[in-house]
């Protein structure tokens, strides 16, 4: 497993990192759980990712549970807030002060850690003035409950916003966790030279489009049972975007090149998103300790240049691009 810088801190992440978003607590029991945990660490990896409202904080309690007896040090747990969690009162979601300091203590003790490396804003807050957020921030890593802070599908503008006042605040904001995929490049126009130029690393999910990458999903075919694509606890909205004979030919088109290159098509997925400078790691999640080890395998894959090329003409216009898109994922008014 070969490790990365994120952004330009001196942090050092596994280039793969594990997630339990739609997993833990939900959609596989914790014996499953735990023993894809302790896989992602016998392959080498290091960093976890999760947040509080995964399973309405339940994923946070699993990975903490999982990652009992491991040596704290040698470790990179990040965790974020933004969405609502509890039973949904009007201060259990977004980015106020009151929200931030009362979901970082929770964060903490549901993943038994005295500190988290990375502490995310799941999203953007148009209700709560940015300068209440960052100093909320602020005042979390001054406390050592956070040694940095990063940001989750933030636009361009509100990032170079956030980095600002971080600055001002002497505090890094070091990370930006967008999705981003083969199938997903709407990061590529504004938000990754946005982040290169402020030093900001990215820490992409869903590099695997939710599985449809994998090649699972068949044109004109019932969607496998069992799969993301049945999961009604939030996988089969997710995924609903690809599954159109569009994008399923499309990735029907990759399979050779993924056994040219000797790759799973979901190692052609996730080595394909560490192909770019700006991302730090690709997060994968699993629900069986086999999936980790295959995708753990794309860890120092090179890809050449015709094998990139190859997959943009496979792909043709099944991909979505527009850097608007980001903008659309944070919700107008604070979700309640």
């Amino acid at each position: 497993m070969e490790h990365r810088y994120l952004g330009n801190s001196g942090l050092k992440i596994s280039e793969i990192a594990y997630g339990n978003w739609l997993t833990h607590g939900s959609q596989v029991e914790e014996d499953a759980a735990t023993a894809c945990v302790r896989q992602a660490l016998d392959e080498g990896i290091t960093t976890f990712d999760t947040a509080d409202v995964y399973a309405n904080t339940k994923a946070e309690s699993v990975l903490g549970r999982a990652l009992i007896g491991q040596r704290r040090e040698s470790l990179e747990i990040f965790t974020k807030v933004y969405w609502p969690t509890g039973p949904g009162g009007p201060n259990d979601s977004g980015l106020s002060r009151k929200h931030i300091m009362e979901s970082i203590n929770g964060s903490l003790t549901r993943l038994q850690t005295d500190h988290v490396d990375l502490y995310q804003a799941h999203r953007y807050d148009t209700e709560t003035p940015l300068v209440e957020t960052m100093q909320a921030f602020a005042d979390v890593v001054r406390s050592g409950k956070a040694l940095y802070i990063g940001v989750s599908e933030w636009t361009a503008d509100q990032i170079r916003a956030g980095h600002a006042l971080a600055q001002d605040l002497g505090i890094s904001l070091i990370s930006s966790q967008p999705q981003y995929s083969m199938l997903w490049r709407v990061i590529e126009d504004e938000v990754v030279p946005t982040s290169e130029e402020l030093g900001i690393g990215q820490i992409v999910w869903s590099p695997i489009a939710q599985g449809v990458l994998t090649g699972k999903y068949k044109p004109g075919q019932p969607v496998p049972e069992g799969s993301r694509a049945t999961d009604e606890n939030g996988g089969a909205n997710m995924i609903s975007l690809w599954l159109n004979d569009n994008v399923l030919n499309a990735v029907t088109r990759l399979e050779p090149i993924a056994a040219d290159a000797g790759l799973s098509m979901a190692q052609l997925a996730v080595a394909w998103v560490l192909q770019n400078p700006n991302v730090s790691a690709a997060i994968i999640g699993a629900s069986r300790p086999e999936q980790v080890t295959d995708n753990a395998k794309a860890s120092g894959v090179k890809l050449d240049d015709d094998v990139l090329k190859a997959i943009d003409e496979a792909l043709g216009d099944a991909v979505l691009r527009d850097p608007a898109v980001t903008a659309q994922s944070a919700p107008a008014t604070r979700p309640t």
